[in-house]
């Protein structure tokens, strides 16, 4: 594999640890700060081993790391710049959003 290759597929396997709608809202609950493994079971209302193989996946693939203190185990964000790439993409969803809507609109009238 050339060395394109291999930037291509380290980046589409970060995209990819990012493509599910837990893993998602997962990253929308850190975006305040630190939170447990049960501070997120309730929020999301997931059971903790599906959560947890969540979880896992993230801090894998670098998006999240974790801490323990006795029992309890907490997750963070590792760059807050996360953000910096799921904002565009929430821009790009809203224009598109909005197209439709003024093309629906227009197909009302016709």
């Amino acid at each position: 594999m050339g060395s394109d290759e291999m930037v291509f597929k380290i980046k589409a396997d970060f995209l990819k640890s990012l493509a599910h709608p837990t893993r998602l809202a997962i990253v929308e609950q850190l975006k305040d700060g630190e939170r447990s493994v049960g501070q997120m079971v309730r929020a999301l209302g997931l059971e903790q081993s599906g959560l947890s193989k969540h979880l896992s996946l993230l801090r894998q693939s670098g998006v999240l790391v974790s801490r323990q203190e006795k029992v309890t185990v907490y997750y963070s964000l590792r760059d807050r710049d996360i953000f910096k790439i799921l904002r565009p993409i929430a821009d790009i969803l809203r224009r598109q959003l909005e197209e439709s809507r003024r093309v629906l609109s227009r197909l009302g009238r016709a």
